[in-house]
Formats: structure tokens, C-alpha cells, sequence
């Protein structure tokens, strides 16, 4: 594999250059303020704001994970979710609506053509993108493409993105079993429709995560704007690998995947502990005698715990990033692969520091007494916002840790390869 580096390969200029990872860290850490007195605004809406979102994009939040060769920083997945975690801080769905329309670049980057990659970074880099993996669209073969049509629900991060990714099964067409079977397509976004169906209390929680649903309706899509979704997953030489020298884009997904949602669940619990120590440093106990609630026992026990929760699901959150970049630098340089075992291994840690966060907001929630209920407080809305990653699909840990043990033993599993 090539040991050139991507700066000596850039065609879409890099805003900033020489803009390190701490740079951007910080850039988050300053904007949680504002994020946090928006909360209510954004709810309303679905997502953050058009202000918000240009304020993302001047501070290159979008193009963390895209290829420096295409306009991007190119920085490690840890970066990228340290990002995230201080996004999420400010307010929980804005961070899940962020991360995922931005790092979904990476799939770009791991599994498209040179072409392809060209052409949808565009001629500033100017990407953002949800990508719905259950194939909830058909898409027949036609002549040099398919013709997709489909409606996806829950996908986050469309307000601002500027193309929709999607997962289609192929059928019907002359030649159809000759392709995959399932396939991401990748469509502008002036090809597609979103649903005025997301925020404004349609949903318990995460209302400003942008996750409206898509419609397309007989869109061509041409055949290099699509990838093999089974076979980009294989680990070994890909088309990312071998476009940018940088085994990050391997197109080994699924723990990054569930990081793009873990992270804003870590979010909800660093600001619920933030909330907890305003409470017990302003107000006092209930009943006499009456003292600073920070001095007594069960405040104090309440704000250890959630803490300490809070730091462990973070603490985990950056390891599996900085072994996630370790297997993919040993598969670039031994040749050992980063193999299904590995990924999963590494999905159901990120599994564990969501519940473990979301563990934090209910030590919180239960001791915030009755006025964190109130519509509008924020305990009450890093709760829902807990419960609603909880419900996901991907947060279902029993399941996923029985897989893990079938696929560590050689056993027949479930998993998608």
C-alpha cells in the first residue's frame, strides 16, 4: 500500500489547511452555550437552524472524515466524535443530526470510484449526506444505472445535506442477478423529497435530529454513483485504500456507525451532569435542616455516580476510536485483517458506553426533582432524548453480544457480513 501522504494529493482545496483536531475540538467546546439556549427553537423546527448550520460549516465540522484529497480534513474517527461529544453537549439532537449527514464521507471515501468521489464531493467538497442502510427501496437496472424507487424514514441528518444515501435491493431488469443484490445509491439532493414529518413533539425524543423521511420516485442513478454494500465491508484493498493512502478507509462500518449515535447519547449525559451541579450548587434541601444540597449525602452520591458514569461511557467512546485507527494501520501494514470479529468486538463496547451514558441521564433525571419534568427543562429533554437511542434498533446490546460470542465460536450468525 502506498505510504504517500493526502496532502500530497489534493484536488479540492482545504479550507484551512493547517487547521489541527485540538482547533476543532475547541470550536465545538465554544459553541455549546449557544446551542444550549436554541434547544427549545430547534426542537420546534426538526433541527438546528439555518445560522447554526452555516456556523458548522464555516468551522468545517462537515468535512472531518472526507478525504483531504476531496476538500476535507481527513482526521481520525476520534477526532471526529471528541467533535461530536461537544455538539452533542449543547443539545443531544443536533449532535446526532451532525454526525450523521458528516460521517457518512467516510463511506464515500471507503467504497466509491475515483469518479464517483470526484463528482459527488463536487469541485469545493461541498458533502453532507444520511444514509439509511435498510434497503427500503427497489432499484432496477437500466442502462448504464438503475432506476431507484423508495421511501426512508428516519433519515438523520437531511435538512442540510446536499445528496441522500440510501440502500436499494436490485430486481427486475434483464440482466438484474448479474449485480448485487443490495446496493447504496447515492442521489442529489435536488432529486429527492423530504417529508415535513420530524420534531414539533411528533416523537418522544431526539425532535431536532433532523430525521425526516425521503421519497424518491423514479430516479436514475447512474452505476458508479452506487457500491456493493456486502462487498465494500470486506477488509482488504478497496478503492478508498488504494485512492487515498489512508487505511481509515478500509469500509469497515459498523462501529463507526453506532458511534455516529452513541456519541450524542454521551452528549445528553455530560450536559445532564453540567445540570445536576447548577441544581445542587443554587438550591437547597427540601426539608430541615435546610443546607446547600452539594453538602449532603444523597446530591453528593447522585452527581459522583452520574459522573463517573458519564466519564466511563466518554472514556470508552475514544478507545474503540484510537483501536479502530490501531487495526486499520495494522491491516495497511501486516496485512492482518480488520475482520468482522474485530468490528463487532469494537460495535458492542460503543453498545455498552451508550447505556452506560444513558445510565447517567436517569441518576440525574430521578434526583432532579419534580421540575425536571416540565416540558421545556433540560433534564427533561436529555431523558427522552436517552430513551429514544435506548429504543434503537442498533442499541439492542443483548442481541448483538449473543452474535459476538456466535461469531467468536465459528457458529452460524445473523450479522450481515
Amino acid at each position: 500500500m502506498s505510504t504517500l501522504s493526502g496532502l500530497d494529493r489534493t484536488e479540492v482545496p482545504v479550507p484551512e489547511p493547517d487547521l489541527t483536531p485540538a482547533e476543532m475540538i475547541a470550536r465545538a467546546e465554544s459553541m455549546k452555550p449557544k446551542l444550549r439556549s436554541l434547544q427549545d427553537d430547534f426542537e420546534r423546527r426538526g433541527s438546528y437552524s439555518e445560522e447554526v448550520h452555516q456556523e458548522f460549516q464555516a468551522n468545517g465540522f462537515y468535512r472531518i472524515l472526507q478525504p483531504r484529497r476531496f476538500g476535507g480534513y481527513e482526521f481520525d474517527v476520534t477526532t471526529f466524535w471528541k467533535v461530536m461529544v461537544k455538539i452533542a453537549e449543547g443539545d443531544p439532537g443536533t449532535g446526532w443530526c451532525l454526525a450523521l449527514a458528516s460521517h457518512h464521507a467516510l463511506v464515500i471515501g471507503s467504497g466509491f470510484t475515483e469518479q464517483a468521489q470526484r463528482e459527488i464531493f463536487g469541485p469545493n467538497g461541498d458533502f453532507r449526506a444520511p444514509h439509511r442502510v435498510p434497503p427500503m427501496g427497489s432499484a432496477v437496472p437500466t442502462e448504464g444505472g438503475y432506476i431507484v424507487n423508495g421511501t426512508w424514514d428516519y433519515c438523520s441528518g437531511m435538512p442540510y445535506s446536499t445528496h441522500f444515501m440510501g440502500n436499494a435491493t436490485v430486481s427486475g431488469g434483464d440482466d438484474a442477478e448479474q449485480h448485487p443484490s443490495n446496493i447504496v445509491v447515492v442521489i442529489p439532493r435536488g432529486q429527492v423529497t423530504m417529508l415535513d414529518d420530524w420534531g414539533g413533539g411528533r416523537l418522544l425524543g431526539l425532535q431536532s435530529s433532523g430525521s425526516n423521511s425521503v421519497v424518491v420516485e423514479n430516479v436514475f442513478v447512474p452505476t458508479h454513483w452506487t457500491c456493493d454494500w456486502e462487498g465494500m465491508r470486506a477488509a482488504g484493498p478497496n478503492v478508498g485504500t488504494e485512492l487515498h493512502p489512508n487505511p481509515m478507509y478500509l469500509g469497515v462500518l459498523r462501529s463507526v456507525y453506532h458511534a455516529g449515535l452513541a456519541v450524542s447519547v454521551v452528549g445528553a449525559a455530560r450536559a445532564a451532569v453540567d445540570e445536576l451541579e447548577e441544581l445542587i450548587t443554587t438550591k437547597e434541601t427540601h426539608f430541615p435542616p435546610r443546607v446547600p444540597r452539594y453538602t449532603h449525602p444523597d446530591h453528593q452520591r447522585a452527581f459522583g455516580l452520574a459522573s463517573v458514569l458519564a466519564d466511563s461511557a466518554e472514556a470508552l467512546i475514544y478507545r474503540v476510536g484510537d483501536v479502530y485507527m490501531e487495526r486499520c494501520q495494522r491491516w495497511a501494514d501486516t496485512g492482518q485483517p480488520f475482520d468482522q470479529e474485530d468490528d463487532v468486538q469494537l460495535y458492542t463496547i460503543l453498545q455498552q458506553a451508550g447505556q452506560l451514558a444513558a445510565r447517567a441521564v436517569d441518576e440525574v433525571f430521578s434526583i432532579g426533582s419534580s421540575s425536571a419534568v416540565k416540558r421545556g427543562q433540560r433534564l427533561q429533554r436529555y431523558y427522552r432524548d436517552a430513551a429514544m437511542y435506548r429504543s434503537h434498533i442498533s442499541a439492542q446490546y443483548l442481541g448483538t453480544a449473543t452474535e459476538r460470542a456466535k461469531l467468536h465460536f465459528g457458529l452460524p450468525h445473523s450479522l450481515p457480513s
